[in-house]
């Protein structure tokens, strides 16, 4: 019985080694956008997108670039000057993700083609 007991300990410590761990190097697609608004700019009342995306994160206090995956799913990038240049735009981002941190370290940013 005692063995069972620590196998369930060893166990429980590796899920939770792994679960903490960072996910290997995959493809994201998405909008580049900022950690305030998300995907909708509208409330900001600063016209096109791009523009308020750009203007939210040089001046606002602890604003992130991220990219939104969808409207529920959104990671903040490591990288925080490549995403300028896509600003509201879709985009494919290859790069590992930190689940606990929700963050994306940022392999490479590409237009996303055909879309």
């Amino acid at each position: 019985m005692q063995r069972f007991f620590s196998l369930c300990i060893v166990l429980a410590t590796v899920a939770a080694v792994a679960a903490q761990t960072p996910t290997r190097s995959k493809v994201y697609s998405g909008v580049i956008s900022e950690t305030m608004c998300g995907i909708n700019h509208t409330p900001m009342g600063i016209t096109p997108d791009p523009k308020c995306i750009v203007e939210c994160v040089k001046h606002g206090r602890g604003v992130r670039y991220a990219l939104v995956i969808d409207a529920k799913t959104m990671y903040t990038l490591s990288d925080q000057q490549t995403p300028e240049q896509f600003a509201g735009e879709r985009v494919t981002v290859r790069g590992v993700l930190y689940p606990k941190t929700n963050i994306l370290k940022v392999e490479t940013i590409s237009r996303r083609q055909g879309h």
